[in-house]
């Protein structure tokens, strides 16, 4: 408990450092070897994928499509970046059919373009105007909502949530964790009123903080019945007490998306 307690200060640590004050493009190359590590547990961790090349293309267009949100998002970029990325896995089938199956390219896919695509709005959202401060959203909502949803769930847990997928979540666990994030989300709103002048709709902010809870509960679920169908039990191991990089940002795959689309609808604060 003291070495999950001590790991999660010093992530607290960095991100803020990463967020509110070093270079964007030092937080954006960090972040996307961040994603090349999680493509490396989502496809040879998990034993998915074990050709080592397949997974190196997947680990590379993983920070490529980080870089590629930093370098302003740009879609014709991308369609080249997916069209190099399909040609070297293909070309990696026809080479050697039998052991690289259609299968294998579907993860791949999976996990060096569409988890790091969805991944890698924060880094989006960093690039905007004001995007230090909206950049922190996803991870407040998402840390406050395991943090409220465990400690509920622990006291009050009755009636689980997804019995097959995590015994342990509650239907309980998961109501305390949205109000949690709620209540973070309306005291950091009401924070940036106050100390940076930020004009803030709070009906959009509480919007934010309960749609945002339920996204980061189903993206924990995604990546929870891979390890179940899988028989792993974490990622990895680079974060002590904590596990690898995907047992970290679980949620934050359906989190940060969604927090970019309701900046882009609902911008929950102005300048």
């Amino acid at each position: 408990m003291k070495t999950r307690t001590i790991a999660g200060i010093a992530m607290a640590a960095a991100l803020l450092f990463l967020v509110l004050i070093a270079p964007k493009g030092l937080a954006a190359v960090v972040y996307g070897l961040l994603m090349a590590i999680g493509a490396y547990e989502l496809l040879y961790s998990t034993g998915l994928v074990r050709h080592h090349r397949l997974v190196i293309y997947s680990m590379v267009m993983a920070f490529a499509v980080t870089m590629w949100s930093y370098y302003g998002a740009i879609h014709a970029y991308l369609l080249l970046l997916l069209l190099i990325f399909t040609a070297a896995l293909f070309t990696e089938m026809m080479v050697d059919h039998v052991k690289v199956r259609i299968s294998m390219l579907g993860e791949c896919m999976l996990g060096g373009f569409l988890v790091p695509f969805l991944l890698t709005a924060v880094i989006r959202i960093l690039t905007l105007k004001i995007g230090r401060y909206f950049a922190l959203i996803p991870f407040i909502i998402a840390c406050v909502n395991d943090a409220g949803a465990y400690i509920v769930g622990v006291r009050y847990g009755r009636h689980k949530l997804a019995p097959v997928v995590s015994p342990n979540k509650s239907i309980e666990g998961m109501l305390g964790g949205m109000a949690a994030a709620v209540v973070s989300m309306l005291i950091y709103c009401l924070l940036l009123q106050i100390v940076e002048g930020f004009r803030i709709n709070y009906f959009f902010a509480l919007i934010y903080g309960v749609v945002g809870a339920g996204a980061g509960v189903f993206g924990d679920l995604c990546f929870s019945i891979i390890k179940r169908q899988t028989g792993i039990k974490d990622y990895g191991n680079l974060i002590p007490g904590h596990g690898g990089v995907l047992d970290r940002l679980d949620s934050m795959m359906t989190v940060a998306p969604l927090i970019e689309m309701l900046l882009i609808l609902l911008p929950v604060a102005v300048t």
